[in-house]
């Protein structure tokens, strides 16, 4: 079963896998062990704990599986696979788990075959015989509820979940919080397994991942909790989606041609995949992997001109007071510990004493972006934003931040300063966005998340197009929503915004998490390193920057 989401997913006193637990059976705990054993393996039962969540486990909905649990033994499960073909029709065995020539066999034979990285729950409940080694987790799983269990050697095992209970998971295992390496008791660690289930458990059923980067690859799969399938056209995702009876999730800049068309075809829910707002220490373009995600099923925040899942939320979601509470919260600790998308750049010089004048901050934003193209109102980023801010404002002193991938030369919409400064009393490149924008005294823009950092940091923010946070009451909004919306508190827009929208996970331990969580992650971590692949890469943006730069300002 999957470590990451196993409630055994730790070490059991430095000794083989469950061989304290063994000897611990023939020499059972104490009636207080045992009463704390029946105990826990009631919750673990009663919340279906342990093993990996992954939706997809049997190809056909099926009862009265004999079910083989592979043990890695290639000639053990080999044997154990023949008495089961010879004391039962074979159609009805279901393999879990062991080598590719024990799949062979089994398939050859009429059964069926899964991996292991499936909810242990959904086979034992399929299951009307479970044959498996003593001190693997099914096996543990299936006494725990009180089934029969038939190890390959020897006559059925015999245990009370009690006692399973106390001599593995309890007596025979250390727990610790994989978030800070703390020893923590086995309550507290399924209270954490369970958390992890619950917020795998409010992904929606992806079935395929179509317009994926290489290297997000693995992140999405740690998202899912499985690795997907993957597919480059619109056929191969709708067949595969189509299949396994579950929807696409699809990066939408990069999305398969007609996969739309194909999808509503045939009836194929279709999911858009984006980076979180609160995303990693270091920027996508330097390959580093996103650690929260939008998956939205109605459309995408940043494209206004449709509803989206956030949109939704907004609108009709209630929002009791304990959830505004957490989202004050959680603004509060987002603005103490400056964290923003990227959280990149160096320490900022401070700004040029302006007495009387208003701070208003531009960010820039990449030109072929699709929140630019897609909610810009016909405006563009850069220059003509600039001179729209300058014109509507002429005696303030106006601040114009490059976008960081721009300025990293990975994306179109580079200014030179000497066209910027037109419109712009400075350029501030390498500043922390979270330092400057507590440093200005309004946002002026588009459609940057800018914007709604600067709500959270209490800024005036103005919207020359029609970003995903404005309409609410909470902006000046000169290209107002064309749907009406309703208004909301700040708390409100960070609940849903940041709380019941994405999805995140912890980049160490590759495990769902919280807001709170990620944040404090990225506060306290160190950034990655750079490899040879970033390196790479920054190279290349440094070349593709220095090649559009006018001739005039190549030193």
């Amino acid at each position: 079963m999957a470590t990451s989401s196993t409630i055994s997913a730790t070490y059991r006193h430095g000794h083989p896998a469950g061989s304290l637990g063994a000897r611990l059976l023939h020499h059972p705990a104490s009636t207080a062990a045992q009463a704390r054993g029946a105990r826990f393996a009631a919750e673990v039962v009663g919340r279906r704990l342990g093993g990996g969540y992954a939706a997809f486990a049997l190809r056909q909905a099926a009862t009265g599986l004999r079910l083989l649990a592979a043990s890695g033994d290639e000639a053990a499960d080999q044997a154990a696979l023949a008495r089961l073909r010879q004391s039962g029709d074979a159609a009805s065995i279901l393999v879990a788990g062991g080598s590719a020539g024990l799949a062979r066999t089994a398939l050859a034979a009429g059964g069926q075959v899964t991996g292991t990285d499936v909810n242990p729950w959904i086979l034992l409940d399929a299951a009307i015989e479970i044959h498996a080694q003593p001190e693997t987790d099914l096996a543990i799983l299936a006494v725990l509820a009180g089934r029969i269990v038939t190890p390959f050697r020897a006559g059925a095992m015999a245990v009370a979940p009690g006692i399973m209970a106390a001599a593995y998971l309890l007596l025979g295992t250390r727990y610790i919080d994989p978030a800070d390496g703390r020893r923590i008791t086995a309550e507290a660690f399924l209270d954490r397994a369970a958390e992890w289930q619950r917020l795998r458990q409010k992904l929606p059923k992806i079935a395929c991942v179509a317009g994926i980067s290489f290297w997000k690859k693995r992140r999405i799969a740690d998202f899912l909790g499985e690795t997907p399938i993957y597919a480059s056209s619109a056929a191969a995702a709708v067949r595969a989606a189509r299949r396994r009876g579950g929807g696409i999730a699809v990066w939408p800049s990069r999305a398969p041609a007609g996969l739309d068309q194909k999808a509503a075809e045939a009836g194929v829910k279709l999911f858009r995949i984006e980076d979180g707002f609160i995303r990693s220490r270091g920027l996508g373009a330097d390959f580093i992997p996103p650690a929260s995600v939008i998956i939205d099923g109605r459309g995408i925040y940043y494209d206004t001109r449709e509803p989206s899942d956030l949109e939704h939320l907004l609108q009709t979601a209630a929002f009791p007071q304990d959830l505004l509470a957490r989202a004050h919260r959680l603004t509060q600790e987002l603005v103490r510990r400056g964290i923003t998308k990227y959280n990149v750049g160096a320490p900022m010089a401070a700004l040029p004493s302006r007495p009387g004048l208003r701070r208003i901050l531009v960010p820039g934003q990449v030109a072929n972006d699709k929140s630019v193209l897609a909610g810009g109102a016909g405006l563009m980023p850069g220059l003509p934003l600039l001179e729209r801010v300058r014109a509507a404002n002429p005696d303030a002193f106006i601040i114009y931040k490059p976008h960081p991938d721009v300025e990293a030369g990975h994306r179109p919409g580079a200014v030179p300063d000497a066209q910027a400064l037109r419109y712009a009393d400075q350029v501030l490149r390498d500043a922390p966005m979270g330092t400057l924008i507590g440093a200005v005294d309004e946002i002026h823009t588009l459609t940057s998340l800018a914007g709604f950092e600067g709500l959270l940091r209490g800024r005036r923010v103005v919207t020359y197009g029609v970003p995903f946070y404005a309409g609410w009451g909470l902006t000046t909004d000169l290209n107002p929503p064309k749907r009406a919306r309703r208004m909301l508190s700040l708390d409100a827009l960070v609940a849903a915004t940041l709380i019941l929208y994405p999805f995140y996970i912890d980049p160490v331990t590759k495990l769902p998490c919280e807001p709170e969580e990620l944040i404090q992650r990225l506060d306290t971590d160190s950034p990655r390193r750079a490899g040879m692949l970033v390196t790479a890469r920054r190279l290349q943006g440094a070349l593709r920057r220095k090649l559009a730069r006018p001739a005039s300002e190549v030193v």
